[in-house]
């Protein structure tokens, strides 16, 4: 479901480039501005995440289905915050902006240039002003987005439907929802930070304690001994303290890798609704916990040279030959074996649910041979004479020897595992269900599920690539322009007109194109945003899947 002669090309001899991964749609990231050692600030969100950098500009990544991991442009932000499914930064001449999706007005911060802190809840938002008082928007079914009145507040926490409020006294109010106690504050005037979850509550005190109320189950609400923490951060049931010494603890709630990293070189702290990260002093940055949307461990660096879309995750090859992968990993299909051998990857699907396949993965190693991982890589052949891969949605792999015969395996319901006999194929790509192959003489064949004339390319013998996606299928020609055919309900296969084409790939329900300009286009569904690519011209390889696509670009 991705484009593949980027992918067959490694098999005879390495591209000459190597660039950063830009990812967009329902999961995006910049590798390259993630290569990073001068972040600020972070803010973890409910499936994405934001980082601030020195010079003002932001970074997101993770979960993208409504914008929320795409901060807007510029370097004039001095603090960020993230919340469920939505962003909020702060400008350095005191206003606030907001995207992601704007249900209760939650992405549309009051106006005003005169606030200094911002905070963001599940569906609401908080902001102090420089006159100490406070102001709320977005859902207010509890009074979570009415705060108290005041001007004597010094900082702000917007926890799942309640907020709180630290007085420059040092003592603490809460209001909204108090099912569990959640917003009732301990009494005390000694308090220096405040942290708001789903249903406990956090307070730092100024003798270097932590108190915590709210709901206790899983010790939700029963932080560590000791005087020496300096930092706190809650959200759902799970809760972070830094100490001192600049090592992390945790406690409460336990979610996927729940313990965070060993190291004293920390600095800030936040939690997601899954997922924790910290800033250390270097000014790098390092996640844990859920990583489904790539908002815990994206790839980082500009040394990768091809990528390839699965369902929900991703894989990319460096050039030293190995591999790294993010996403939704239910199966394993995102964890790379090691290595520095690899010379091309592919992304498949396995039919777990009906319509619901779960990823699988696989490599070609330098000698021939090829691995698999993920759910059921489903009997890959032995032999180490192969020089091109590709994996298909539905549950099916194919594989060009030395010779030029193709060998396919897996489920062969529709016969998409069933290659025709021949030995002068130089391209493979495999779909949902069925499979195409470009000859030497420049002519597709394909086979397999056949129900929206996918599998039935069109005849001519000037053909240079093929891609195939859920049911439409792309190829493109010699001159450079490109066809469709298949399933065009979204307009999938239904192409732009032009000559300048030099690399293809289809996705689930749409299509992209890269130019010899280096810029990228796209056509077809586009809900989440998978065929609106990103400006320039300074890409060099592009991959479609199932909600979101992967392009490489040269920095």
């Amino acid at each position: 479901m991705a484009v593949l002669t980027i992918v067959l090309c490694l098999c005879i001899a390495q591209p000459s480039f190597a660039g950063s991964i830009v990812g967009w749609g329902s999961m995006a990231f910049d590798s390259g501005q993630l290569n990073s050692n001068d972040f600020i600030a972070i803010a973890a969100g409910h499936d994405h995440s934001l980082a601030l950098r020195s010079d003002g500009s932001i970074v997101g990544w993770g979960r993208n289905r409504y914008g929320e991991a795409t901060p807007p442009e510029g370097n004039k932000f001095v603090a960020i915050d993230a919340g469920y499914q939505y962003s909020l930064a702060l400008k350095s001449d005191g206003s606030i902006v907001g995207w992601g999706p704007d249900y209760s007005r939650v992405t549309t911060p009051p106006d005003g240039n005169d606030f200094v802190a911002i905070s963001a809840g599940h569906d609401y938002s908080l902001a102090l002003k420089a006159d100490g008082s406070i102001v709320g928007w977005g859902r207010n079914s509890y009074g979570q987005a009415t705060p108290p009145d005041g001007n004597d507040f010094v900082a702000i926490t917007a926890g799942y439907d309640y907020g709180l409020a630290l007085k420059s006294t040092g003592t603490i109010v809460g209001w909204g929802n108090n099912w569990k106690g959640q917003a009732t504050p301990p009494k005390g005037n000694d308090f220096i930070a405040i942290a708001a979850g789903q249903l406990h509550s956090l307070a730092l005190k100024s003798d270097g304690s932590i108190v915590s109320w709210g709901y206790d189950y899983q010790g939700y609400a029963k932080p560590p001994n000791g005087n020496d923490f300096v930092a706190i951060a809650a959200q759902r049931g799970r809760s972070l303290a830094l100490k001192s010494d600049g090592s992390i603890v945790s406690w409460g709630y336990s979610f996927s890798q729940e313990i965070p990293p060993k190291g004293n070189n920390f600095v800030v702290i936040d939690v997601g609704a899954y997922h924790c990260l910290a800033l250390r002093s270097d000014g790098s940055i390092i996640g844990w916990g859920s990583n489904q949307y790539g908002q815990t461990t994206p790839p980082v660096g500009d040394d990768f040279v091809a990528v390839m879309v699965g369902i929900n995750y991703g894989l990319a090859l460096r050039s030293d030959g190995s591999i790294v992968g993010w996403g939704y990993n239910d199966r394993d299909q995102a964890t790379p074996p090691d290595g520095n051998d690899f010379m091309a990857i592919a992304t498949g699907g396995v039919r777990a649910q009906p319509m619901i396949p779960c990823g699988y993965s696989l490599a070609l190693k330098s000698d021939g041979s090829i691995v698999g991982w993920g759910s059921r890589p489903l009997d890959i052949p032995d032999d180490n004479d192969f020089v091109a891969i590709t994996a298909g949605a539905d549950s099916h792999g194919l594989a060009i020897k030395s010779d030029g015969s193709i060998v396919g395996w897996g489920l062969k319901h529709s016969g998409q595992a069933s290659p025709p006999d021949s030995n002068d194929f130089v391209a493979i790509a495999a779909g949902w269900g069925y499979s195409l192959a470009l000859k030497s003489n420049g002519s597709i064949v394909g086979w397999g599920d056949n129900r929206f004339g996918q599998a039935t390319p069109p005849n001519g013998n000037n053909f240079v690539d093929i891609a195939t996606g859920r049911s439409h299928s792309l190829a493109l020609k010699s001159d450079g322009s490109i066809i469709g055919w298949g399933n065009n309900n979204d307009g999938q296969a239904s192409p732009p007109y032009g000559n300048d084409f030099v690399a293809i790939a289809a996705g689930n329900g749409y299509s992209l194109a890269l130019k010899s300009d280096g810029s990228i286009v796209g056509w077809g569904y586009n809900y989440h945003g998978e065929a609106t690519p990103p400006k320039g011209n300074n890409f060099v390889a592009i991959a479609a899947g199932w909600e979101h696509s992967l392009a490489i670009k040269m920095d």
